[in-house]
């Protein structure tokens, strides 16, 4: 953080006990005029804001009305400066974000805010927005602070707020003008050249966007007395050309395999984004395979084959196209993987220098291994190291987090949270940031990110594997190293004389940036001209609420959003450009009051004259509102009944009333309607299917007596026919077990992981929770045609514990797992987990001619030299886990099915199933989850999620029919007789012609619903199956098809 450490107590301390000379000095330049105070980084910038609000505070107590706003770039930086404030003033502090909806409020709400707090610490686009609406006005605004002022350029939210506002009131001879007050490390965010004059030219220019003149100190002595510097040092590296014998070859495999991808789309009429999308892929991978090497770029395609995975239970849009992209980072990956060595003998923290040399390192990531250990010696090392690239985070964290001679070391990588490469969310960054402080983390690989916005202390060394793009990045990352001592390590190729000259001109930026702005101290600030500063904008006079040619088309694309829409429909602008006429129509959707508007101007912001017309339009009929926001018309009944109603418009589920159980039973017996799914696989497969019984509260009438489908699945299509068995009743213990069944074998065959299950079962069960959405599946015998009990009957409530169940009476055979001793009986058809590699697994047997020292099935080995290891080798090697129990025999595991959405078409697999679907366990290395669990148990619920989404949509479409068929028969007009056709006659003609639209959209809205029935047959709709996997209880709502009243979601196997 930007500011001195002080006391902690009730009252806050003066920051004035404690300022630096330098402090002072800008705090009252800052009291006389508007200032950018132009410091290093650590040298104590938001101390000289805190006293600057210390003294504007008797401006700012209630009940006045006056505030101070505190604007930071980026999010992290709401809480971190808020925080300040709070602990240096006693001013009560508001923390303003787009995430808390702040876009949504209207004038009333923030009119609560301005009557509960006195400063105001927000990002700057809400700034922007309250006052383009007239939330906000600059008249109420004494201070106004600018965190990392560099930033108001071009058409940035800084730059926006100064021009649209604070100048368009200075030349109106305004009184009511806030106190502006800038903080920088840097008053330049750009490349320069080595001449003086070229800084002065930014230094100035901002001055003039911001009104307000430097303070800076004369020299970096000044400030050396207080802070330390980070001492600068060059390494430079060497590269060739060409890296390795195989990387010209590597190249165009690479490219060709690209090409033969990118036209297999086309072929496919594919969107054009996905032929883009591996192009920018293979571009990834060309530059990883030159500037990192071919292990790093091995690491690349590994993670990128994985990022385009299907990560819910079938390909998203273009079913087509994504297997298409994710086929190409596949065999890439398969292409790397040939020119790397594998096995046990072989790892990358070998010889570091013959990896350079056989290419699978470059001299480049050599050259930053080997800094790296020229610090081994520092026992707290705090090191971060600034990359251009995501990916080169990535891959670099990876490698060093695996080379033995860093293993003292823990490294971690930080990138933005909006990168398309495994986004980090705030929550992440904050905890790596807070472990890099107490020392958990050592070293963090970074991009940008990390030179501003986060506050990194303790750091002592700081290295730029990539070159730094401007002055300002090179000055911030520079000013992360704060410890004394710290160093600043600059990467260089040899012979690349322009980074080089860059660099030292970089390094003596400091100095010419603090002589100009010294030089300029004389010269006063000028209106500021620029494209902004003549545009064209409309003003609404009631409330000063404003919309420029710049924010128009934001706020038509907001208006939009807020008409009418449901999950198939969004409505947008659409625009029709006339090149040679110059013109351009804006099309608005039907539910808008104005359909269209045309107008002509330059080409290239006619999109912008059509909004900014439309806007005018729009406020003029009074869609909207004076501070030109969408008008919304809610009717009081309405508002009424859904006044308390959570609605999440871009997460909806809507639900069948047959399986919501709308008033849980409280009777010691409860009945449930029972309908028997049977399925029938037409190809051959080792594993069978078991039927499954589904229980639910409500009879589903006579459309699912005898109702089947098809499911096209990898080997074939499988039957699906759903039987009506009658009607059973079970006790509540019963409902317990089954629930815990089946929310524990859906749960694993979603996530692959127990992680969910717990938190699942404590929330569902510990809480008491009654679930709404109300149905069970369970196992089905046909023999006993009835449950099968046995594999549904379990503890629950000793999770974890030992299960002494044993069902041998004689011939009891022990086995050591990691819950406790068991019988041989309860591991054959477990499903187990193995905590080494976080697999689960179903045990078919028991594997008596081999045990821990037998030498390993299926080793394929790297090279002829190479012996089969045992498997107490194998796992003391790859897992470091030593096998205890060797002569106890082995278990064949098989791995559990992934779940898919079958409801898609899919290619039919021709070759056999891969040799990994088995594996031999030691069972020292198992934790029993379920026993007994047949494998065709498990076969038939990988199932099930598909089964249930097509019932679900069915039921739906069978209710939505019925309504329609409801409605159709209230808007049929019946013959009246001819005395009441008389008296109703001047009414008639002005119903007539509503009355006849109203029945034409009865008719359309059945023909509909008869559309979606069809629709629901075929493998089209994916929504419902990846609401499965993404909804955590109790956040989404749902809603009835009968009734509108909000429950709580459907969870599977909940």
């Amino acid at each position: 953080m930007d500011v001195t450490e002080t006391k902690n107590g009730r009252e806050p301390t003066d920051p004035l006990t404690f300022a630096r000379s330098y402090q002072l000095e800008a705090l009252e330049k800052a009291m006389r005029e508007n200032t950018i105070a132009f410091l290093e980084t650590g040298s104590g910038k938001t101390l000289i804001a805190i006293m600057l609000i210390r003294a504007y505070a008797h401006h700012l107590r209630k009940p006045s009305k006056s505030i101070a706003v505190f604007l930071v770039p980026t999010v992290v930086l709401v809480a971190q400066q808020a925080k300040v404030v709070e602990m240096h003033t006693d001013l009560k502090v508001g923390k303003y974000w787009g995430e808390m909806g702040v876009d949504y409020w209207d004038a009333s709400a923030w009119k609560e805010e301005l009557e509960k707090y006195e400063v105001f610490v927000m990002t700057p686009q809400i700034l922007l927005d309250a006052l383009r609406h007239s939330f906000l006005k600059l008249e109420i605004i004494q201070l106004l602070i600018f965190d990392e002022c560099h930033n108001a350029r071009g058409r940035s939210p800084y730059a926006c707020i100064m021009m649209e506002f604070y100048h368009r009131q200075l030349h109106s001879n305004s009184i009511h003008l806030p106190r502006i007050f800038g903080m920088t490390a840097s008053p330049i965010k750009s490349k320069v050249s080595s001449s003086p004059c070229a800084y002065g030219k930014h230094i100035l220019e901002l001055e003039n966007i911001m009104n307000s003149k430097v303070y800076t100190v004369s020299n970096e002595s000044v400030l050396a007395e207080f802070i330390p510097f980070a001492t600068p040092k060059l390494k430079f590296y060497k590269q060739l050309d060409t890296p390795y014998s195989s990387f010209h070859s590597l190249a165009q495999h690479i490219t060709g395999l690209k090409n033969k991808h990118v036209k297999s789309l086309r072929e496919d009429s594919a969107d054009e984004s996905l032929s883009k999308k591996i192009s920018r892929l293979c571009e990834i991978f060309l530059f990883c395979l030159a500037e990192l090497g071919l292990w790093l770029g091995l690491k690349a395609t590994e993670f990128l084959s994985a990022e385009n995975e299907v990560i819910f239970w079938g390909p998203k849009r273009d079913t087509v196209g994504d297997r298409i992209v994710s086929k190409f980072c596949q065999d890439v990956f398969q292409v790397f993987s040939t020119y790397v060595p594998s096995g046990l003998k072989w790892s990358i923290g070998g010889s570091v220098r013959e990896n350079v040399n056989v290419g699978f390192l470059t001299d480049k990531v050599n050259c930053l291994i080997e800094s790296l250990l020229e610090y081994s010696m520092i026992k707290d090392l705090r090191c971060i190291i600034f990359v251009e690239r995501i990916i080169t985070a990535i891959v670099l964290q990876s490698l060093l987090s695996q080379l033995p001679q860093l293993c003292c070391w823990k490294t971690a990588y930080m990138a933005g949270n909006h990168s398309g490469l495994q986004s980090q969310s705030r929550a992440e960054q904050i905890k790596i940031i807070e472990a890099f402080h107490v020392g958990k983390v050592n070293i963090i690989v970074a991009t940008q990110i990390l030179e501003e916005g986060l506050d990194v202390q303790n750091c002592n060394l700081v290295i730029r594997f990539d070159p730094s793009a401007t002055v300002c990045s090179f000055i911030q990352s520079r000013g992360r190293a704060r410890m004394r001592g710290s160093e600043y390590l600059l990467m260089i190729k040899s012979g690349d004389d322009s980074t080089l000259s860059r660099v030292k001109n970089y390094l003596a930026s400091g100095d010419i940036m603090r002589k100009e702005s010294l030089s300029l101290s004389s010269i006063p600030c000028v209106p500021f001209e620029s494209e902004m500063s003549n545009e064209e904008f409309y003003r609404v006079e009631a409330t000063g609420a404003i919309v420029t040619l710049s924010s128009s088309v934001a706020l038509i694309y907001y208006y939009c959003s807020q008409l009418p829409s449901d999950r198939y429909f969004r409505p947008t602008p659409r625009f029709v450009i006339d090149k040679e006429s110059k013109s351009c129509t804006l099309h608005l959707p039907l539910s808008c009051p104005i359909q269209s508007v045309l107008v002509d101007g330059k080409a290239d912001i006619l999109k912008k004259i059509a909004c900014l017309e439309a806007c005018k339009k729009l406020h003029q009929i009074g869609a909207l509102t004076d501070n030109l926001i969408p008008y919304l018309v809610v009717e009081e009944a309405d508002a009424q009944e859904f006044s308390n109603t959570t609605y999440d418009d871009e997460q909806v589920n809507y639900f069948p009333a047959e399986l919501v159980n709308h008033c849980p039973s409280c009777s010691v017996i409860e009945m449930y309607h029972c309908y028997v799914i049977r399925l029938k696989k037409n190809f051959k497969y080792d594993v069978p299917f078991r039927d499954i019984a589904l229980l639910v509260r409500h009879n589903l009438g006579a459309d699912f007596e005898n109702f089947y489908f098809d499911l096209e699945v990898d080997w074939g299509f499988v039957t699906v026919n759903l039987v009506y068995n009658g009607t059973i009743h079970l006790s509540p213990d019963q409902v317990l077990m089954a629930r815990r069944f089946q929310i524990t074998v859906l749960r694993v065959l979603i996530d692959h992981s127990m992680d969910k299950v717990k938190d699942v079962m404590d929330e569902t069960f510990q809480k008491q929770i009654l679930p709404i959405v109300d149905y069970i599946l369970l196992p089905f015998s046909d023999n006993t045609k009835c449950f099968d009990w046995e594999y549904v009957i379990y503890d629950g409530n000793d999770w974890g514990k030992q299960m002494h169940y044993c069902r041998c009476r004689s011939n009891v055979h022990w086995m050591h797992t990691i819950n406790g001793i068991f019988c041989r009986c309860m591991l054959v058809n477990s499903l187990v987990l193995t905590p080494h590699n976080g697999h689960i697994y179903c045990i078919t047997h028991i594997l008596d001619d081999l045990d821990a020292n037998s030498p390993m099935k299926c080793y394929k080995c790297k090279n002829e030299d190479e012996g089969v290891p045992s498997y107490m080798d194998y796992y003391r090697s790859r897992h470091g886990v030593g096998l205890l129990y060797e002569m106890e025999s082995l278990l064949s595991g098989r791995h559990i099915f992934t779940v898919k959405n079958w409801l898609q078409r899919s290619k039919h697999r021709k070759e056999k199933e891969p040799s990994g679907a088995t594996v031999e366990l030691p069972s020292e290395l198992c934790v029993i989850i379920l026993s007994p669990l047949p494998i065709d148990i498990l076969h038939s619920f990988s199932l099930v999620p598909s089964i249930m989404h097509r019932i679900e949509s069915m039921l739906l479409a069978l209710n939505l029919k019925k309504l329609q068929l409801d409605h159709y028969m209230q808007n049929v007009i019946i013959p009246l007789d001819k005395k009441k056709k008389k008296k109703k006659k001047g009414r008639k003609k002005k119903k007539e012609k509503r009355r006849g639209c109203r029945l034409k959209a009865s008719k359309e809205l059945l023909h509909a619903s008869e559309a979606f029935v069809f629709i629901l047959y075929w493998p089209y709709n994916t929504r419902g199956l990846q609401n499965y996997k993404n909804t955590p209880t109790g956040t989404k709502p749902v809603y009835s098809i009968y009734n509108t009243s909000v429950n709580t979601p459907p969870q599977v196997g909940a």
